[in-house]
């Protein structure tokens, strides 16, 4: 059935209707989010005694914007504008203060105003279960969903997405977009770990000194406000606001502050097979893509000698801006469980499978990326070298990447967590959730029970009689 807001639709309407030359107010038309476009009972096939008008461009597009407004008057305005710059009023267009011209441009900016907080205030969250999997939930004001999709498709052609609203949704599967019925609210994801990406992003780019609640309200109308995380945040920072202005005012001034570090020097590789030689190598791997957008390798790090390997999946935001593996969100939760053990991280030689930040850049915002497969490949070389170097005797997987990148891409997470593997050397592995996993289990229950499970499998690894050193004797520290 095609939709009421389909230009061709209406355009194979509206030229039947002209061209049997049946007055506007002798059409009735109907077209909504349910049902299709009809224009009386057999206007397609009455018999032509005129040829089809000649129209501009600009007509067509400005149809094109109206046909997405949700008054049910829309179609009978665009006919009744084509019969009469077809009757001769060539320059109708022009007349800004001709009433039908006025209200048709006031429903298409009404589109585009709508297009653009579509395009602002979609955000996407990652399906439970899934990889690469995204669903975002938006409710607009008119029919925009098959204007605007086209744009998300080009924008994160790289990942499979839909978007669902109140009277229809769409779906990207990487290579075309499919368009279905309407959904609930419900029936997208309610928050994921992103959400807290995005709050601590929006609360540090909050600029109290310049706050104007009414312009924020106008930019950012409250209707929109229950499905952005950011907007959590806004009534204590509107509230902190003068506070923190004073501060800023009294603050004495500092240097300017390089947050993101420059790009290391070349350095020459040393030819003596150590760890140290490795790693300034790696600082020049160019054997996947990432290198370009990322600021720098993350190698990594610890005793050269550690009995114990931890290998997580890639680094993250934080990591890759300070060059150290796990020291952001995930990191923080790993450190925990580990203090709740007793184990002291200082004795373990941390690493990535992949050394660089994979990311979606949304904004000023840079948001996680699964690697590809490829991309484990590239740095497997770098893994491997770490292996070769340090010798550990046991090898704590993190994540599903990383046990693919040590056991093998036949190995499920899920089903042989917590169970130690030998590997070819003799050494043993084990392998359990990446803590990113546990973050996003959406606090509660849920996200209790899926802690002490990561405690538990570390717990298995904190018992292992290969290792009895590596667990802290004090572990208040």
């Amino acid at each position: 059935m095609v939709p009421g807001w389909s230009l061709e639709a209406w355009r194979g309407a509206a030229r039947a209707a002209w061209c049997a030359q049946v007055a506007p107010e002798s059409v009735l038309w109907e077209g909504d989010a349910q049902g299709g476009l009809l224009a009386g009972t057999d206007v397609v096939g009455l018999p032509a005694t005129v040829a089809a008008p000649r129209v501009s461009a600009e007509f067509l597009a400005l149809a094109g914007a109206v046909l997405c407004h949700r008054d049910p008057q829309r179609h009978a305005l665009l006919y009744r504008l084509l019969w009469r710059i077809g009757s001769g009023e060539r320059a109708l267009l022009q007349q800004a203060t001709d009433a039908d011209v006025h209200r048709a441009q006031q429903w298409a900016q009404a589109v585009r105003r709508d297009s653009h907080k579509m395009k602002a205030f979609v955000r996407f969250r990652e399906v439970p279960g899934e990889e690469e999997a995204f669903v975002a939930w938006f409710e607009p004001e008119h029919h925009i969903v098959d204007r605007i999709a086209p744009f998300f498709a080009r924008r994160f052609a790289g990942m499979r997405w839909a978007i669902l609203t109140p009277y229809r949704s769409v779906r990207w599967d990487g290579a075309a977009l499919q368009f279905g019925a309407g959904a609930r609210r419900a029936d997208a994801p309610a928050d994921d770990a992103q959400d807290a990406l995005w709050r601590t992003y929006y609360a540090n780019i909050f600029n109290p000194a310049r706050l104007n609640p009414d312009m924020m309200r106008q930019e950012m109308p409250q209707k929109y406000w229950k499905n952005l995380p950011e907007t959590q945040l806004l009534p204590g920072l509107i509230r902190e606001a003068g506070q923190r202005v004073r501060e800023m005012a009294e603050r004495a001034p500092e240097p300017v502050r390089r947050r993101i570090p420059a790009p290391p020097p070349p350095v020459a590789v040393e030819a003596d097979g150590s760890l140290d030689a490795l790693r300034a190598a790696a600082r020049e791997c160019r054997r996947c893509p990432l290198w370009q957008p990322a600021t720098q390798t993350v190698f990594g790090e610890g005793p050269h000698d550690a009995a114990v390997m931890v290998v997580g999946e890639q680094p993250g935001d934080e990591e890759d801006l300070s060059g150290r593996p796990f020291v952001g969100p995930a990191g923080r939760l790993f450190d925990r469980a580990l203090h709740e053990l007793g184990i002291a991280r200082a004795g373990l030689y941390v690493t990535n499978a992949v050394k660089h930040f994979r990311f979606e850049q949304r904004g000023k915002a840079r948001l996680h990326r699964n690697p590809e497969r490829a991309q484990v490949e590239a740095c497997r070389f770098w893994l491997a070298g770490e292996l070769a170097r340090v010798r550990p005797r046991v090898v704590l997987c993190l994540g599903a990447t990383a046990a693919r990148a040590v056991l093998g891409n036949g190995f499920a997470l899920m089903a042989q967590r917590g169970q130690w593997q030998t590997l070819a050397d003799g050494s043993r592995a084990l392998a359990t959730v990446h803590p990113s996993w546990v973050l996003r289990q959406r606090g509660g229950e849920a996200g209790a029970a899926a802690y002490r499970g990561f405690v538990d499998d570390l717990r298995t690894l904190a018992q292992a009689a290969e290792t009895p050193h590596i667990v802290d004797p004090d572990p208040r520290r």
